[in-house]
Order: structure tokens, then sequence, then C-alpha cells
């Protein structure tokens, strides 16, 4: 079995999933940062596919970028610029070859969190 990596956004100021909210994620490899994929969040707060599918599936270090400025002002959460925040980077490391990754993110126009989830 080949691992993946997933990810969900949740609005925890309006208590429900953060649709239309675009995430980017890098490979970090010796210095350099190469784009790997970018998708948006369906209804669900969530990818429609793994971000990082099994057939592209490899260890290593990576940075999902939450694009959470676009989404808060979309949803009419954002108040004045400069945001307190805008682009929300998440940088973890996957070392099990055959695991499934989860990373979410909870977030507000003011904080956010996240954790390995299942």
């Amino acid at each position: 079995m080949a691992g993946f990596l997933t990810t969900h956004v949740l609005d925890t100021a309006r208590g429900c999933p953060a649709a239309g909210l675009r995430i980017t994620l890098f490979h970090l490899d010796a210095g350099a940062r190469v784009r790997v994929a970018e998708m948006i969040t369906n209804a669900d707060g969530r990818t429609d596919s793994p971000i990082l599918p099994k057939d592209r599936f490899a260890t290593g270090r990576y940075e999902l970028v939450f694009h959470a400025g676009d989404y808060l002002r979309a949803s009419g959460q954002a108040g004045q610029d400069p945001l307190f925040l805008d682009e929300v980077p998440i940088r973890f490391g996957m070392n099990d070859a055959e695991a499934h990754y989860h990373v979410p993110l909870l977030l507000s126009p003011f904080g956010y969190s996240t954790y390995r989830g299942s």
C-alpha cells in the first residue's frame, strides 16, 4: 500500500466547512521549494481527491499553504487590510511511505490550529 496526503479546512468562526479555499502543496528539498499541487476545497471543506495521491506520494518535507485571506475576504470576515492572517503555511514531514497523512486547518480570522489527523 502506498501513502497519501489529504487535508481539509473548517471555519471555526462560522462553525462550518471552509468551501472555496485555495491550497497549494510544495515539496521542500535541499533548499528548493517545488510546487506539487494546487486545489480548491469543496462544500465539505475538503479537496475532491488527495492533494498528494498514492501514485505521486514520496516521503520528505512539505509545506501546505492555505490562502486564507482570499477565503476570508470572500466570506465577509476579512476586516481591514492588512489582514491579520493572509497565507497560512504549515511545514511538516512525512517519513512513512505507506501511511495516510491528514493535515487539517481550523481557521478563524484571527487564529488557526492544525494537527496530524486520521
